[in-house]
């Protein structure tokens, strides 16, 4: 099974303020473990949602909007996409990810991973 891993944005991420080396480190060294493991299949971070827009449809017409947009902790700020057996697994994959910011921004650091499986369209 695949699972999509989204860490949410903060506030100092919508400002542009790239995260401290120490976190990239950390998450690069823990990325690499998992891609020679097979578990890490893809992954990536966001630019901040000044530099994107959005799309809606309604009414039969479509809107695009740039950004910003407003709610920061909503916002997706990385994303990766790993195989796992279950969503225990995926879920403990995520706990492992979450832990590295923990240990390096310490105990105050606040943040979310939402973990979504991904539909199977007969492409594994």
């Amino acid at each position: 099974m695949r699972f999509m891993m989204m860490v949410k944005g903060s506030e100092r991420y919508e400002a542009g303020e790239p995260p401290p080396p120490e976190l990239m480190s950390a998450i690069a060294k823990l990325e690499q473990q998992d891609r020679k493991a097979g578990i890490v299949l893809e992954s990536g971070g966001l630019l901040p949602s000044s530099k994107g827009a959005k799309i809606r449809a309604g009414r039969g017409k479509l809107k695009v909007t740039d950004g910003p947009f407003s709610e920061a902790k909503e916002l997706i700020g990385g994303y990766a996409i790993i195989r796992a057996g279950s969503k225990q697994e995926a879920i403990e994959h995520g706990k492992r990810f979450m832990q590295v910011h923990v240990d390096v921004l310490g105990p105050s650091y606040e943040g979310e991973l939402e973990i979504r499986q991904l539909m199977d369209f007969g492409h594994e």
